[in-house]
This record gives C-alpha cells, structure tokens and sequence, in this order.
C-alpha cells in the first residue's frame, strides 16, 4: 500500500503514467506510422494500407483516447493521494 501523504510517490505514478503514454503514442504515430510502414502496407483497412492509415487518422485517434485515458487514470491519482479537487 502506498502512502497517501507522499508527494514523491504522486509524481512517481504521474510520471509512470506520462512515459507509458508517451511510448505508447511514439510506437503508434512514429513506430506504426514511419518505422513499420513497409511491414504493414499488405493489411488494407479504408482503401489504403495501415502503415499510411496510422501516419494520416491512426496516431491522431490514439492520441485522443491517451488524453481521456490520462485525465481518467490522473482523476483516480489525484483521488488516491488526496489532491482531488473535490
């Protein structure tokens, strides 16, 4: 169990959370999008290959759900160290 009043166990979490968001949308936009292109153009998905498909719409949705997906997991953070707003 973790102690409610540590401050650097807040921003422990906090940066966690950042650098696996961080990861995640560097492999998708950079990884998916440029790096792995060539491996991925024989799946089609919308008329054009993935690779092209995460470079143009795919990172761009991944980025939006990490910013819910940070804002929630930060609203449980925040609750679990008593820095809520609330």
């Amino acid at each position: 169990m973790e102690n409610h009043n540590d401050p650097s166990g807040y921003w422990r979490a906090n940066v966690r959370l950042i650098l696996g968001s961080l990861i995640i949308w560097a492999l998708c936009s950079y990884g998916f999008g440029i790096l792995l292109r060539p491996l991925l153009a024989g799946i089609r998905i919308g008329g054009t290959d993935l690779g092209f498909w995460f470079a143009q719409q795919g990172s761009i949705g991944v980025f939006i759900i990490l910013i819910f997906f940070y804002a929630w997991r930060m609203n449980k953070l925040d609750k679990q160290y008593g820095v809520d707003e609330e």
